[in-house]
């Protein structure tokens, strides 16, 4: 009885957690013009208020996660919750620009350690054969996050303004923390009583944000330095951590499990594949189809809307059937959406982009929640937390490098001028350029799901 009592309880607390982030997200970005007017910051900075979030999660993920191992993964979850709850707190009561994006970048921490944690607590708690649906549910929690993000945002910016935004959060903290201690016994650290390695967590998180910076700004003149000292860093660290007795990420893990490592090469690929989608038909729906930013949030909660439907069922799947069969399906559906979109020109019907969006929701609910299901599946319990790491490290990562690619297409074809209507063709030409590389990409990441072998 305690053990379904804990199941439950785990479930629920990780699947609000994984709402939580994206949720925010999401309504930030809905909130970005009301922050910049209040604030009087330029577009910059404004982008910023988004990349102190993301930068300080993809640097601690991996420690945190290791440290879930070692120090327990309900307490380390736990503490991440708290550090969201304060500075979602300070956020909305921010009285600079300057104050927001560094209380931002503490929220990021206190996602990592939701993220670094939250799969490990739920793979730890279900046992093999329940896996697939837990996980199933949890992404659906991420995708339901991300569908309810721009509509609530845009409520909640226009009647109570952007600080209010942050606020929402608050009640959901609450609720994690109360629910969690009241009804989750025990804890779980395989790792207890290793040592956590500083020097590699402290390598590791210096060399992956000048990557992550110098890619994004390869452009400019600080760009190709930074983002040659983050490769050369991150190989040094790879090298260096292959060699210590406990890594902070546990490299070895790569060369032992062919599944661990083209599963998280898969969901590099796919998440570089579609990450930027959204941005690129919010712009599209809003200067070229002359949609509202509201209307334009009604047709892009299409593709998380599917996703969430059918997160579960596919977690489901990934429990009877091969896993990598249902993740290469789903990658390979997201080709075929892609490809739809390389369409899209100035007369081109809402509900034919309406469609491919469901369409690309479907392939991506096939892929994520099997290819979660894979992951988690192919180490030993010890290493939960790290492959949990590990795989969101690579979402994010995922994240910033297909926005990379796009700003770098509009820099190399637009330029840098504002979305006119005299240059609406080249931008559609910057589009359908994005999606084509995005479809190759992803054709490559079908390969890659499928040479990953059989689980069971």
């Amino acid at each position: 009885m305690q053990n379904a009592v804990s199941k439950r309880t785990a479930l629920i607390v990780v699947a609000t957690g994984s709402f939580l982030t994206p949720f925010m997200g999401s309504s930030i970005n809905v909130a970005l013009p009301s922050i910049g007017k209040a604030l009087a910051m330029d577009a910059v900075r404004l982008a910023w208020v988004a990349m102190a979030y993301s930068l300080a999660s993809a640097m601690f993920l991996v420690p945190f996660g290791r440290a879930g191992d070692i120090h327990g993964r309900k307490r380390i979850f736990l503490a991440g919750v708290i550090v969201d709850l304060v500075f979602s707190t300070s956020c909305a009561f921010a009285p600079s620009g300057t104050a927001l994006i560094v209380f931002r970048a503490f929220q990021g921490l206190g996602g990592a350690m939701l993220f670094g944690t939250g799969m490990a607590l739920l793979t730890s708690v279900f046992p093999p054969n329940e896996r697939g649906r837990a996980l199933g549910i949890n992404v659906a929690a991420v995708y339901l996050g991300l569908s309810l993000g721009p509509v609530l945002g845009g409520i909640i910016t226009q009647n109570l303004g952007w600080r209010a935004v942050f606020l929402s959060n608050v009640p959901l903290c609450l609720f994690i923390i109360v629910f969690t201690l009241k009804n989750l016994r025990g804890e779980w650290a395989e790792c207890a009583g290793e040592p956590f390695d500083w020097t590699g967590a402290l390598v590791y998180g210096i060399s992956l944000a000048a990557f992550i910076y110098g890619f994004s700004h390869v452009t400019e003149r600080v760009g190709p330095t930074l983002l040659t000292i983050g490769l050369a860093g991150l190989v040094a660290f790879a090298v260096v951590e292959m060699r210590v007795r406990y890594p902070v990420l546990e490299i070895r893990l790569f060369r032992r499990s062919r599944v661990f490592a083209l599963s998280n090469l898969a969901a590099l690929i796919n998440y570089a594949a579609t990450a930027a989608i959204g941005f690129l038909l919010s712009l599209y729906l809003q200067y070229i189809k002359a949609l509202t930013p509201q209307a334009a949030g009604f047709v892009l909660i299409a593709q998380p809307a599917m996703q969430a439907l059918f997160s579960p069922l596919a977690g489901r799947l990934s429990d009877r059937i091969e896993p990598r069969i249902v993740a290469s399906t789903g990658m390979a559906l997201n080709v075929i959406g892609l490809i739809l979109l390389t369409l899209l020109n100035a007369t081109t019907p809402l509900p034919f982009i309406v469609g491919s969006l469901l369409f690309l929701g479907l392939g991506f609910a096939l892929f994520s929640s099997p290819n979660t299901n894979a992951i988690m599946g192919s180490v030993e319990r010890r290493f939960y937390g790290v492959a949990s790491a590990t795989q969101a490290t690579m979402r994010l990562v995922g994240q910033m490098f297909s926005m990379g690619v796009v700003m770098l297409i509009i820099n190399l074809i637009l330029g840098p001028v504002q979305i006119a209507p005299e240059y609406y063709p080249l931008f559609l030409r910057a589009a359908h350029t994005a999606f084509v590389t995005f479809a190759i990409l992803c054709f490559g990441g079908v390969f890659a799901s499928l040479a990953r072998g059989k689980m069971r």
